[in-house]
């Protein structure tokens, strides 16, 4: 079993408290927890402590999580945030295909996130782009300029949403399909992408498919398929051809 040390930064005393507890009860691959109650003396608990995972207060006063990020410069551990609900926040945080934890935060999907931590030591330098295009997203006015990190077999892609023409699910992972580029292939769910993109209006034609309204350029008279605009076209099942037409106002 892998030991693990573990840095808790947060500026409220209890959650790092209840957090603490946690760690120390239902998490046995951790073996040492220290916490840091800011930015600053997080920082200066570095000098001398190398954690392996940080616990990150997302709305903290003076110094918030991000700026933790931008002042470590090349952070050598993985980052878990927590935050209380804050949906400009998650979006950023999703987006770059980091992690969090919802305050309260629940044992079980600290388990969880934890368990994901293991399966992706191995990709710190990975890790270290992820972090950088958060940094980038937070400096954005919009969520709608994010750039999106997707982890593939062959690197990180990063896109905006403009970009994207459409998803197709394969069992288990997703063919993303974006403009001018060749598409690629991600271990994640169609669900997934489809939640993530849930307030940019993509349209659901099939089970299989998700589709960038911006990209469509018309339906077919028989409304079975959607054309878009690199002359590709997408299904529309017959259970979904009503909805995907109020959509479109076709309707």
């Amino acid at each position: 079993m892998p030991m693990l040390k573990a840095l808790i930064i947060d500026d409220e005393i209890k959650a790092r408290n209840v957090l603490q507890h946690y760690i120390t009860n239902f998490i046995p691959e951790v073996s040492e927890v220290r916490q840091a109650d800011g930015v600053d003396n997080a920082l200066g608990i570095l000098q001398s402590y190398k954690p392996d995972l940080v616990f990150l207060d997302v709305e903290m006063p003076h110094k918030n999580g991000f700026q933790f990020l931008i002042e470590t410069k090349d952070p050598q551990f993985d980052v878990i945030f927590t935050t209380a609900y804050n949906q400009y926040a998650i979006q950023a945080i999703r987006f770059s295909a980091l992690d969090y934890l919802l305050k309260p935060v629940d044992p079980d999907e600290l388990k969880e996130a934890v368990a994901r931590h293991l399966e992706k030591r191995e990709s710190r330098g990975e890790n270290k782009e992820l972090y950088q295009n958060l940094v980038n997203n937070i400096e954005k006015r919009e969520v709608k300029d994010f750039k999106i990190a997707v982890p593939s077999s062959d690197g990180v892609y990063f896109f905006t949403i403009d970009e994207i023409l459409r998803l197709e699910a394969d069992r288990s992972y997703t063919h993303i399909h974006l403009v001018k580029k060749r598409p690629f292939i991600a271990s994640k769910t169609l669900k997934h992408f489809e939640e993530m993109l849930e307030e940019f209006n993509f349209i659901r034609t099939h089970k299989s498919h998700l589709v960038n309204p911006q990209h469509i350029t018309r339906v077919t008279s028989d409304n079975d398929y959607l054309l878009l605009t690199d002359g590709s076209r997408v299904e529309v099942s017959r259970r979904k051809k009503d909805e995907v037409l109020q959509q479109l106002k076709l309707r």
